[in-house]
């Protein structure tokens, strides 16, 4: 997983989204990349546990 959020941040703009806020909250390089690591674990697990395909969704936003 670490090593696909490497890639992802390079190639994926949701990935890259959510690493440069963690980076934003003062995470250095390599704990920011195992958050999205993580993510994308959770991700994994809840499509095993649901049984459903990935689906991307745009990110919601918010309307003040």
């Amino acid at each position: 997983f670490y090593q696909a959020s490497f890639c992802s941040i390079q190639r994926d703009p949701t990935s890259r989204t959510y690493y440069d806020r963690k980076r934003a909250e003062g995470k250095r390089h390599h704990q920011a990349l195992i958050a999205l690591a993580r993510r994308k674990a959770n991700v994994l697990y809840a499509m095993l546990r649901d049984r459903q395909p990935f689906q991307h969704r745009p990110p919601l936003r918010l309307i003040a």
